[in-house]
């Protein structure tokens, strides 16, 4: 009989809805039974595409007997770490204060008042190189919470201690100037991998955020080796097996330094911020095989990652057929059985070998150029180029008959927040009206199904919207909708940004702490004050919410002066001055907005009169510029019609009936200008300003 996660709408809960484990959702109800029972709380936090969360769940949530062990001693509560990341933040706070380690699944064991004890992340069915089974593990902590409660409370009462202080106020009065910026920009590079790109050792994480910070300085500083660092790091991630060689898309991480084998579940949010980095690097470098991988990464979450009401999922998994990688993996006979008369470039082109990379089979990968393959082969390089086409193609056919992996089909708002952002970025820059249409149905799905009134909700699933938003989720999507206003021209999108900045600053700033929260102030549904009171100012897999309030806050105080937040802005960015110096890459995204608060904004206003071809022509130069810090307010008509102009285009005029372009840098303005050409060398002199 199935348990009480059949009625969720998470598919990674509804995963566990046969479990014999008395599964309860998280809320008030279960801890109010653990209270009743004077038992603790099994926490146990995972999500769809985890592959050892589907280890676990095989061999101990499926076990009957380990099942009536957890029903007996606990109350068991399972939580989609996507829907709720304020819990799951909270609690792997915990894990790796105990343990120094985190990731997924994590166990953790709570007092009924929610206060962690004890926590880990796999267990497995039996004892293992030193790692006590999950039943032994259930009945040591149930002998010590029976036994030894002294203990336990003591342990409880400091990791409520730890919290308190993650939770204190920030201190007022630091310096965010440009040495703090140069200090992030060089720790950045020293954990540099010079060898194989990208940062650290395996498992490797694509690091966009940071990469994108980079890339900014990079430009401000015109600095060809800080480009370089991050156009290789990028050509790495997209020649290697991260990157879905077939149907595009970035998996999560690789499990090597090299780029080669993948954890192969592949999450929405990744491939978001690798695309915005890709539109970014592309205009810095104008590098067709960046546009190339960038827009293939965009088609595959168009035709694979989209719902049919234009909302993007959440992630497919890294296993099918029980399988970590079967639907991805190849042998040597299998491609040239399937590729035919293009066997042998298809064999050299994704990089196949006998013996395979990848548990005896091989992860595609395309670090040879067409170049390199013909001259190898000794063909031209124009029939090699067609032939890995027309090999991709049947490839990706012969795939297609596969079991595929499962798809989480939840549509996270903030995820889809940031990919809004990617869409509207590369409709500009690529000037490619099927993106534009991708980002303008992503827009109306936000609208519609996640935004009520002037609040942002966590998630929806098969038309149903769920939970409270969060503060990433509310910035993030109020982000997106300023991309939109930067598209489209329509001041309606501007108009529901702002609304939304509005409510946010209203319901997740805490003035007493100089900081904003990761949860709302009376949302409600926080039933214990550890999750309520969550703040975390890092970036994780996604911009931090304090990030991406940061940066909303700053855009919409430069398109309407307002100086509330902007005061907002410069005085939680100097509490963290010393943070960003010192741990760049746990900053990225914040780093960013830091920029554009020390330089100063590159500020363009657009302005169209009788002129749609020359109106244009100036939207084109600033959609291909590589500018950090680029506020740009176009209008093809301005008016005081319902949706208020914003401040920067106050006094702008189209002069002589002609679209006119108004290049500003901290309040210093080029002088006005029509043609493009101009436009584009006031752009370049802006973006190198900016660094001062």
């Amino acid at each position: 009989m199935p348990n009480r996660l059949a009625d969720e709408t998470s598919p990674y809960l509804r995963q566990h809805a046969d479990n014999p484990v008395d599964w309860w959702p998280w809320g008030a109800a279960a801890f109010e039974e653990a209270r009743r029972r004077d038992v603790p709380v099994l926490l146990s936090v995972g999500y769809a595409a985890c592959h050892w969360c589907h280890v676990m769940a095989h061999e101990s949530f499926e076990d009957a007997a380990t099942a009536a062990v957890m029903n007996e001693l606990f109350v068991n509560v399972k939580v989609d770490r996507e829907e709720r990341p304020d819990v799951d933040h909270t609690y792997m706070t915990a894990v790796q204060a105990m343990t120094g380690r985190g990731g997924w699944p994590m166990t953790v064991f709570l007092a009924p008042d929610g206060s962690p004890f004890y926590g880990g992340t796999y267990f497995p069915p039996d004892d293992r190189h030193g790692t006590p089974s999950f039943r032994r593990i259930l009945r040591s902590v149930h002998d010590a919470w029976t036994t030894r409660r002294d203990a336990v409370d003591r342990t409880a009462q400091s990791l409520r201690e730890l919290y308190d202080r993650l939770r204190a106020p920030l201190a007022a009065g630091g310096t965010l100037d440009a040495a703090v910026l140069a200090r992030a920009a060089d720790g950045i590079v020293r954990a540099y991998d010079p060898e194989h790109h990208g940062f650290g050792e395996a498992p490797k994480f694509p690091q966009a955020m940071a990469l994108d910070a980079l890339l900014s300085h990079a430009t401000r500083t015109g600095s060809a080796r800080l480009r370089a660092i991050v156009h290789d790091s990028f050509l790495a991630m997209a020649r290697g097996g991260l990157f879905d060689q077939l149907a595009g898309g970035f998996a999560r991480y690789a499990t090597d330094a090299t780029w080669t084998v993948p954890h192969f579940e592949k999450m929405l949010y990744d491939n978001a911020l690798l695309a915005h980095l890709g539109v970014r690097l592309w205009r810095a470098t104008g590098d067709d095989e960046v546009r190339a991988a960038t827009d293939r990464t965009l088609d595959w979450i168009a035709r694979e990652l989209t719902a049919p009401e234009g909302g993007a999922y959440a992630s497919t998994d890294a296993d099918s057929e029980g399988e970590e990688g079967k639907y991805f993996v190849w042998t040597v006979d299998e491609v040239r059985a399937v590729a035919g008369a293009d066997a042998d470039v298809a064999t050299l082109a994704f990089g196949l070998r006998h013996g395979g990379n990848f548990e005896g089979r091989t992860v595609l990968t395309a670090r040879l150029s067409p170049a390199e393959v013909a001259r190898r082969l000794g063909q031209p390089e124009e029939a090699v180029r067609a032939a890995v086409e027309r090999a991709r193609g049947a490839l990706l056919a012969r795939r297609a008959t596969r079991v595929a992996p499962a798809t989480d089909d939840k549509c996270i708002a903030s995820w889809n927040g940031l990919l809004l952002r990617a869409c509207c970025e590369a409709a500009m820059a690529f000037g490619d009206d099927a993106r534009r249409e991708q980002a303008l149905r992503l827009a109306h799905f936000l609208r519609t199904r996640l935004v009520r009134g002037d609040r942002v909700l966590r998630s929806w699933t098969r038309g149903t919207a769920r939970g409270p938003g969060l503060l990433e989720d509310q910035a993030a999507v109020a982000l997106g909708f300023v991309h939109a206003y930067a598209l489209t021209a329509d001041l309606a999108w501007l108009a529901r940004a702002r609304a939304l900045a509005e409510r946010m600053v209203r319901d997740f700033h805490d003035p007493a702490a100089n900081a904003f929260r990761d949860v709302a102030h009376d949302d409600g549904v926080h039933e214990v004050a550890l999750v309520a009171a969550a703040r975390d100012l890092t970036d994780n897999a996604v911009p931090s919410g304090t990030a991406l309030a940061c940066e909303l806050l700053w855009r919409l105080s430069t398109y309407d002066e307002r100086p509330d937040w902007r005061a907002l802005v410069d005085t939680l960015l100097g509490a963290l001055a010393a943070e960003l110096a010192e741990h760049p890459l746990a900053f990225g995204h914040l780093l960013g907005v830091a920029q554009g608060v020390v330089h100063g904004a590159v500020e363009v206003a657009l302005v169209a009169g009788d002129d749609p071809a020359g109106m244009g022509a100036l939207r084109r130069a600033v959609a291909v510029a590589d500018v950090p810090g680029l506020v740009v307010a176009p209008a093809l008509v301005v008016s005081d019609a319902d949706a208020r102009t914003p401040a920067l285009l106050a006094g702008r005029a189209a002069l002589d009936g002609r679209a006119t372009a108004y290049v500003c840098r901290d309040r210093a303005c080029e002088l006005p200008v029509h043609d493009a050409g101009a436009l584009a060398a006031q752009l370049a002199a802006a973006a190198r300003a900016a660094g001062g």
